[in-house]
């Protein structure tokens, strides 16, 4: 299947889209931009595309975008950042993604979506597409497993319960003269074969 748009991940597909972005959408919404006690010096545009380079590109991470990012000049045309130097870290980008939330990322959508559908003629046939935000997340992978039961190699002591018993030398061992201190025990008592003396 041909398509009308470039390769992802080019610089041509990114030229493309820029104009589709609304900035001014995203300023208006939120202008001032939490970054974490740092001088704000990003607009929520700029971050705003930055994070649709994660998307964009063949840096699927956060992370290695921005590490990335000094490097290729085509995508720091694309989120309008100035200079090769001053590119926003990790932490901003964290928190400009708490403070937009997930209604922001509807709303942002929404504004997206409008001109899609004013263009479109209202009798003719369409299709509907699910939304993927609606679906619950499959982040069973992520959560500690607990190891798998070690199996017996030998058949348990008992099939029944133990129960009290009374113990067997107890009674024989009860009268028995005992000595201890300082007492001096004949020499003939403490003889055994192995003994010295």
């Amino acid at each position: 299947m041909n398509s009308l748009l470039p390769i992802t991940g080019t610089n041509a597909l990114l030229e493309e889209l820029s104009p589709f972005i609304p900035d001014d959408f995203l300023c208006q919404q939120w202008p001032h931009t939490i970054t974490g006690g740092r001088q704000r010096s990003f607009s929520a545009a700029q971050l705003w595309r930055l994070h649709l380079l994660a998307l964009l590109t063949p840096a699927h991470s956060v992370n290695l975008l921005l590490q990335m990012l000094p490097e290729q000049r085509g995508w720091r045309q694309f989120a309008r950042l100035r200079s090769r130097h001053r590119i926003p870290d990790v932490r901003m980008m964290h928190e400009f993604r708490r403070q937009v939330g997930v209604a922001g990322l509807r709303r942002v959508n929404e504004v997206l979506l409008a001109p899609l559908l004013e263009g479109l003629d209202p009798s003719a046939p369409t299709i509907a597409l699910m939304d993927a935000t609606d679906l619950p997340g499959a982040c069973g992978g992520f959560k500690k497993n607990p190891p798998a039961p070690i199996r017996r190699r030998t058949l348990p002591w008992a099939g029944a319960r133990s129960r009290p018993d009374r113990a067997a030398g107890s009674s024989a061992t009860r009268n028995t003269r005992c000595g201890c201190g300082f007492r001096l025990i004949a020499r003939t008592s403490c003889w055994c074969r192995w003994s010295v003396g």
